[in-house]
Order: structure tokens, then C-alpha cells, then sequence
């Protein structure tokens, strides 16, 4: 089984990846974690091709649940990839999720992405690239975009579960961790 899930800043990508990965036992990767190198240097922006190396190393190996949305990778992952899920939340639950998440992350001041020494800050939330202001600019667009991509015919092969609530992810965890299982 190789799973990407896949939704805006802030839907909840990383916990659900992580979750699904510990059901299933499968490796996890989280395509912020691959780009964002120390100092908050995006690979995606500054070594595309190294960036695209390490995602596509990621995904040769025969298993793995993925979180992430880069379009400089997504047709590779995509092509990889046996099922998508998509977490498509109200916006209201978006937001709430991502300003809770950066809150978390401004007063508690812990490293994101282990060895990077990255730490959100509240200064970063001025910039146009912080995931609040991020997710809810691109909140729309995306919704259009997954909608587009999953009705392609080169991406029949997904199986594609699309989430409208939080309250479907346990029974899905649980129905694909039943699968493997079977």
C-alpha cells in the first residue's frame, strides 16, 4: 500500500499520515519535513533537483503513507501512489486546526521537524507564507485543483477517499488497517 494524504495547510495531513503508518506499519514521510532543511531553507526552492531526488527516493521503497502537497513532486508521488486520501474540511474547521496548530507552536517553541532547529515564531505569521495566511488563500484554489486531478484519467488507478469530516479518518484508519490485515 502506497498512501498520500493530501489537503490544505493545516487540515491535518501529518497526524492522519502518522496515524495510518502506525495501523498499517508502514513508513512515513511528510513532504515539509523532506524540504524544510535548517534555517528554514526550502530545498523546493533552493535545490529543486535535491529536493526531488530525496522524495522520489522516499517513494521507491514497495510501501509508505506520504502527507504533502508539492506540485514540483505530486505526479511522481501520485503515479507511485496506490490510494489518495483527501481531507476536504469546512474552512472553518481548517482554519480553527492551523491557528490552533501555529499558536501551539509560537508559545511551546518546540523544533518542527527534528535536526533542523526550525521554530515557528509569532513574527512568521506577518508573512504571506505561513500556513494561516496560506490556508486560507489557497483554501479554494485547492479544493478546484484536487477536484480537477482526481477526475483524470492518467490517476484511475487511486483508490481515492475523500474526507469531508474529521469523524471519517478513525473509521477509515481502522477499515484500511482491516484490509491489510485480510
Amino acid at each position: 500500500m502506497r498512501i498520500v494524504v493530501v489537503g490544505t495547510s493545516g487540515s491535518g495531513k501529518t497526524t492522519l499520515a502518522g496515524r495510518l503508518a502506525e495501523a498499517l506499519d508502514l513508513p512515513h514521510f511528510e513532504l515539509d519535513a523532506i524540504n524544510h532543511q535548517p534555517g528554514w531553507v526550502s530545498l523546493n526552492e533552493t535545490d529543486r533537483p535535491e529536493f526531488v531526488r530525496r522524495v522520489k527516493a522516499a517513494i521507491a521503497q514497495p510501501a509508505w503513507v506520504l502527507a504533502g502537497n508539492y506540485s514540483t513532486v505530486r505526479d511522481a508521488v501520485w503515479g507511485r501512489a496506490t490510494h489518495v486520501i483527501w481531507l476536504d474540511y469546512a474552512r472553518p474547521v481548517i482554519m480553527r486546526r492551523v491557528i490552533w496548530r501555529s499558536l501551539e507552536r509560537a508559545i511551546g517553541g518546540a523544533e518542527i521537524w527534528p535536526g533542523t532547529g526550525n521554530r515557528e515564531t509569532f513574527s512568521m505569521w506577518r508573512s504571506p507564507e505561513h500556513p494561516i495566511r496560506w490556508a486560507w488563500d489557497t483554501y479554494d484554489r485547492r479544493k478546484r485543483d484536487y477536484e480537477a486531478r482526481l477526475a483524470e484519467p492518467r490517476f484511475a488507478h487511486l483508490k481515492t477517499f475523500r474526507l469531508t469530516h474529521s469523524g471519517q479518518a478513525g473509521p477509515l484508519v481502522a477499515e484500511l488497517a482491516k484490509s491489510v490485515r485480510a
